[in-house]
């Protein structure tokens, strides 16, 4: 058998497999009912985020639904408006990647709806002049001096505060119209402004990587690397700002490998596993998919293995490690002699995926090396046998 002509076929091709640990979208959802009980369509939905700028609207549809699915994980202002008037208000919700954030509103039930209704913030008061005395004596004139230098220089932090956080957020908010639109080289300059504003958001430097890391996935050559390194430095200014987000480590785990740092992309991988145990096969597999694509088998093989230890259900990493390992096939006396494990670990993503999307790869693989598919997986069609070969059972 020509192996060469055998890795072309499409059983061999690598589906693309999104990074779940990009950036991850939360979603704020719910109904909107009228003081009649009926749902309200067009209602103003303005979702403001609290804790870094941001604004979102949406509106009501004919049923009175609504749900912005792509808010980042952060704490929100909700406010919801009808023919002008506000009908409801809550402040300090939190999302995260759990799942959506439900907000229902029902007019009908005017107490609750007035009770779950809260003041507008105020935003910051610009600090108070001193008064000044009527009659002063030399230490009240000296006092009063004091105090007014003192109001001046507030008065201008405060100025200069205001002006800071109205560029920041326009800024971010700029920078993330552009990433919605995959115009990545506008996103990164308004996302790198932001972070020049205010150098202590480490979402803004979470942003910055992603939209670093998908410009580079678009490139190649050596504007693909240095986007690459790219990402992987904002990644890490943000783990600087929150070193107890697994997300960050994760997600500077993949391009670090894709910047040829293995040490370093092995070393946040392990953090984010201590951080968050429960997504830690993922992470392993993420990377191996990297290390794959990249055609660093051995380290492939390593973090495959590592995956399936912390989840033996983990149907993909079987997958991954079984085509690794198939690519050190050898041909003997026309026959496809594959590496120990490698029929084992296709016949094990179909124990546990029979109908996955690779089952169909799996069981071609499985043909190809010979091996028996066991009963208790369901092979579908039997493929018709080659002339001069027995049938594959």
């Amino acid at each position: 058998m020509n192996l060469s002509k055998f890795m072309k076929t499409g059983a061999l091709l690598v589906a693309a497999v999104g990074l779940i640990w990009a950036q991850a979208m939360t979603s704020i959802q719910g109904t909107v009912k009228g003081k009649d009980g009926k749902p309200l369509k067009d209602v103003e939905i303005k979702i403001t985020r609290t804790d870094i700028k941001g604004n979102y609207k949406i509106k009501t549809d004919k049923n009175g639904k609504y749900n912005y699915a792509t808010l980042p994980q952060g704490t929100y202002d909700v406010e919801m408006t009808a023919s002008g008037q506000t009908i409801f208000q809550t402040k300090g919700v939190k999302t995260n990647y759990a799942g959506p954030i439900p907000i229902d509103v029902d007019m009908s039930k005017q107490e609750e709806a007035q009770a779950a209704a809260a003041a507008a913030p105020a935003g910051p008061a610009a600090p108070a002049a001193p008064p000044a005395p009527k009659e002063m004596t030399e230490a009240e004139k000296k006092a009063q001096a004091e105090a007014q230098a003192k109001f001046e220089k507030e008065m201008k932090e405060y100025q200069e505060a205001q002006s800071k956080n109205a560029g920041l957020q326009t800024a971010f908010n700029t920078a993330m119209e552009a990433a919605k639109a995959k115009n990545w080289p506008v996103a990164i300059e308004n996302f790198t402004k932001a972070s020049e504003i205010d150098p202590t958001q480490h979402a803004v430097f979470g942003q910055l990587a992603d939209a670093y890391q998908k410009k580079a996935e678009s490139e190649r050559g050596a504007d693909r690397l240095a986007d690459f390194n790219k990402s992987a430095e904002a990644y890490l200014k943000a783990i600087a700002i929150k070193a107890d987000d697994p997300t960050y480590r994760y997600n500077a785990s993949v391009v670090l490998a894709r910047s040829n740092k293995l040490e370093d992309a092995q070393t946040q991988l392990t953090e984010a596993a201590k951080l968050d145990p429960t997504g830690a096969s993922k992470g392993y597999f993420n990377l191996g998919q990297v290390y794959f694509d990249t055609n660093r088998g051995e380290p492939a093989e390593a973090v495959y293995k590592k995956a399936i230890e912390l989840d033996a259900k983990y149907a993909a990493a079987y997958m991954g490690l079984g085509r690794v390992l198939i690519q050190r096939a050898t041909e003997k006396d026309g026959k496809l002699v594959a590496p120990a494990g490698t029929a084992e670990a296709f016949q094990k993503y179909l124990e546990i995926s029979p109908e996955g999307a690779e089952s169909a790869d799996a069981k071609a693989m499985l043909e190809v090396l010979g091996a028996t598919i066991t009963n208790s997986i369901n092979r579908g069609p039997a493929p018709a046998p080659a002339k001069g070969k027995a049938k594959g059972k």
